[in-house]
């Protein structure tokens, strides 16, 4: 009944929520694997390509998976960027039923079968968990392999084989191989692991963490760059050089987000049953320690960084806050207000449930560039959007195209892009201008229309409604409406079955983006 009721929500999800969460589920993974597929490099993440300045400090492993997918389904016939990401959400929605299952039995190892249900439903059902579930987000998408090598971590008792350790290590391994961190978790187990003087086995599971890193990072590396490793150097490198240059928080940041998002008072029993886990649990306590101290004190500070420890913050918390309530909350009006504090939070969390789980996300970009896409040959583009300094990239996955495209932001001198653009011919001009932002939308365009007189009004893209909401709550989430037009210079004819399969582009020449994240 828990799975089945995770995996109608994930399925909502599936079905639903569209779009994409952050730049890194889309731009760091989504459109790199897909123009490999196309035979470009357009992020230029390659050697060979033109331009490209060395490793970024990716790990190819999850993004190679997403190339190999794609290529399995262009070669079955589906070419469509929205059928691929309907089976990209449905695939990754499967793979968290497996957070679900093996936090129960995590759970019901240490504890009774009561609290193993509890967590298993908190995991099934936690307001945003479907919602990650979907996405290509190596945050959420790392947890199973760890939470599989941390039940069998629990499970193994005196009797378990080396090899049984070595795939242990493995799986540890693979969690890093999708993302860099979550080597604070496999550490945390091992030095667990040695408090509790379980030496033989530690080592045979290091082992087995640095067999996987060697076959995904240093022979891929050496195949691809010709040195072992380089990719994780370059992102060491990069984020020890980097940290201060993005979200800067207070060491407490994610804390307060943990209590806030976990919903009080119910986060505060987590907390509370985390603490008072420690000797129970000593093997999921270090990690969630270890990965929370490191995380606060890194200057960086995103909430989808720390979503990896919440299902193991759950099982540990729910256990110990058992413990607790045993030992000193047995008196009849504590229980009452237990109990109260429960109800308000699956009310809170069953409020924000369904329509998070069904939320289109960064609708109005995904929804231009398929607007864009019945458009055969779109070589070249603008983004207007003079109000920001921050551009909100294409995704031109769903654009079917590698296009060329520009940005003129607050920044920029718009004299010297009008000068520029009027000593364009005709033939090499942009064919469309995106306006983004309502804010002196009238101005903008006319003052627009100087440089390109044959500019017309194609059609105006709204954000979702969860996007309006989110705007609405805290203006940073700046996903507002987008005004595209046509540059009627550029304006080919179109046949009617031009419009229906358009092939993708390379480019030589194109716009190149560089990001890095923690």
């Amino acid at each position: 009944m828990i799975l089945l009721s995770g995996l109608f929500f994930r399925l909502l999800a599936v079905i639903f929520s569209k779009g994409f969460g952050w730049i890194d589920d889309q731009f760091l993974v989504i459109e790199i694997a897909q123009s490999w597929v196309d035979g470009t490099d357009y992020y230029r993440w390659l050697p060979g390509t033109e331009g490209s300045e060395g490793p970024k400090g990716f790990s190819f492993f999850y993004v190679g998976i997403h190339y190999y997918l794609f290529r399995l389904l262009e070669f079955v016939g589906m070419t469509d960027p929205g059928s691929k990401m309907f089976v990209v959400r449905g695939v990754h929605a499967l793979w968290s039923l497996l957070i679900i299952y093996y936090g129960y039995k995590l759970a019901r190892v240490y504890g009774s079968d009561r609290s193993a249900r509890l967590v298993g439903w908190l995991l099934a059902l936690f307001w945003i968990f479907p919602f990650l579930s979907v996405r290509t987000l190596v945050e959420y998408a790392s947890i199973p392999f760890f939470m599989i090598a941390l039940y069998h971590t629990v499970a193994c008792g005196k009797d378990c084989l080396w090899a049984k350790w070595l795939w242990i290590g493995f799986l540890f391994g693979l969690a890093v191989n999708v993302r860099y961190q979550t080597a604070l978790i496999g550490l945390g187990a091992g030095i667990a692991m040695l408090i509790q003087s379980r030496w033989k086995e530690t080592f045979f599971m290091a082992i087995g963490g640095i067999l996987s890193l060697v076959l995904f990072q240093g022979v891929v590396d050496f195949v691809v760059w010709g040195e072992p490793f380089v990719q994780m150097k370059a992102y060491i490198g990069y984020n020890v050089s980097a940290a201060g240059e993005y979200t800067i928080g207070p060491w407490y940041h994610y804390l307060l987000f943990l209590l806030a998002a976990i919903i009080p008072p119910v986060s505060l029993f987590m907390f509370a049953g985390f603490l008072r886990s420690y000797k129970k649990m000593l093997i999921l306590f270090i990690p969630v320690l270890l990965f929370i101290i490191f995380h606060s004190w890194y200057p960086n500070k995103q909430e989808r960084f720390i979503v990896t420890i919440i299902p193991l913050l759950f099982i540990s918390g729910v256990i110990g806050w058992k413990i607790l309530v045993e030992e000193a909350f047995n008196p009849p009006f504590m229980q009452k207000i237990i109990r109260g504090s429960w109800i308000f939070f699956w009310i809170i969390n069953f409020i924000l449930l369904m329509p998070i789980s069904m939320m289109y996300s960064k609708k109005a970009r995904v929804e231009s560039m398929v607007y864009l896409s019945q458009y055969p040959s779109v070589d070249y583009f603008i983004i207007e959007d003079i109000n920001k300094d921050v551009l909100r990239f294409p995704p031109q996955f769903y654009l079917g195209q590698w296009a060329y495209y520009e940005a003129i932001m607050k920044k920029d001198d718009y004299d010297s892009f009008a000068r520029r653009m009027k000593q364009l011919p005709e033939n090499k001009q942009p064919r469309f201008i995106l306006f983004y932002q309502p804010n002196d939308i009238e101005q903008r365009v006319e003052r627009m229309k100087k440089v390109f007189p044959e500019l017309t009004f194609e059609t105006m893209i709204e954000p979702g409604m969860m996007d309006k909401l989110l705007h609405w709550l805290n203006p940073i989430n700046d996903n507002q409406n987008i005004y595209i037009y046509r540059n009627g210079a550029r304006d080919p004819e179109i046949s009617e079955n031009n419009n229906t399969d358009i092939g993708r582009k390379h480019l030589e020449s194109h716009h190149f983006l560089t990001y890095q994240t923690d």
